[in-house]
């Protein structure tokens, strides 16, 4: 009987370590000061910033969901990576936690390098819009654990902030402003009933085109990051919460009071073309507790900050808090 090897198997060693090699270059430009050492360590290193009094680290972990199977599907990697990073740090800053770094977790059945740099390319490029380092990875073969040319995502991202500055709820004080920061499109939550509506009920394809967009470049926009902003505005509002599954009447709670309510008025808030197109086919209040619905982030702003937040962002009046038992109440 002859022997076999690990390649025999599905798994290519060389094809990995040339992998790595190939991305090298992509994962540097990420890199900052307090990043130590270089790639292919056994853990990456990361230098506690200078200037906390009681630095607290942070850490938020996710994945891309259902969109990327649209993204595998219509063979377009370029941009999954981007929505990857966007999850955890828009996570992070609603902690009051400036991203320091990020790794990935990339599973596949076999390693398609062509693929797999294309999306480190686009974790990369999320770690530039978040100001964070990638200082790490993992790379899985596993052969019979998935499908021929599926592959999964998850990403972890670290941040750090002041101790003094965790608490955001006991800052939310009745009538602060609702402030809505726009989201990209769709973002990274509600795809399974998104690719259900589409393809299945609809029967429409990734060349349909919608708002004079081919429907597949609408539906894998990639996941705004609001880092920069949050950067900007940190001293100027008191919470912000980020618009993931559950919509705003799910996440908007996660910062209030339970003697107070969010009033949103829901005729203010910018819908997006999309979700007005998928409001013809599902219900509205499955559409409020399933997407964003254009909202990206919700920031709740002293009523004396709320100019120089408008005047620094691309936000928008939505409501404002209100005595209650911590809800929303869309009205």
């Amino acid at each position: 009987m002859s022997k076999i090897s690990y390649k025999d198997a599905g798994v290519d060693i060389d094809a990995g370590n040339e992998f790595v090699e190939e991305i090298k270059p992509f994962v540097k430009s990420t890199f900052d000061a307090n990043v130590i050492g270089g790639i292919g360590s056994f853990a990456g290193a990361y230098a506690l910033p200078a200037g906390y009094k009681e630095p607290v680290m942070l850490a938020a972990t996710d994945g891309v969901g259902t969109k990327l199977k649209l993204a595998i599907d219509a063979k377009r990697y370029d941009s999954v990576g981007i929505d990857l990073v966007a999850m955890c740090v828009n996570d992070l800053i609603c902690n009051f936690a400036t991203p320091a770094f990020f790794l990935d977790y990339y599973a596949t059945s076999r390693l398609e390098s062509n693929v797999a740099v294309d999306v480190v390319k686009g974790i990369a490029e999320g770690c530039k819009q978040a100001e964070c380092a990638l200082i790490g990875g993992e790379t899985a073969e596993m052969p019979g654990m998935y499908a021929k040319d599926d592959f999964d995502l998850a990403g972890f991202a670290v941040g750090i902030a002041e101790k003094s500055e965790l608490d955001r709820v006991s800052r939310v004080q009745k009538g602060d402003v609702l402030i809505a920061l726009p989201s990209s499109g769709i973002h990274s939550n509600g795809y399974s009933l998104v690719r259900k509506l589409f393809f299945e009920k609809l029967n429409m394809s990734f060349d349909s085109e919608l708002e004079g967009k081919r429907l597949i470049d609408i539906l894998l926009e990639p996941t705004k990051i609001y880092v920069k902003t949050f950067k900007k505005l940190k001293g100027h509002i008191n919470a912000l919460a980020h618009i993931t599954g559950g919509g705003i009447v799910e996440n908007l709670p996660r910062v209030l009071p339970k003697n107070l309510s969010a009033k949103v008025i829901k005729k203010d808030i910018k819908v997006l073309d999309i979700f007005k197109y998928m409001s013809h086919h599902v219900e509205e209040d499955e559409m409020f507790r399933t997407f964003n619905m254009g909202v990206g982030m919700v920031l709740v702003v002293p009523k004396d900050e709320v100019d120089f937040v408008i005047e620094n962002s691309d936000g928008y009046l939505i409501g404002e808090i209100v005595e209650g038992d911590g809800s929303v109440i869309m009205s």
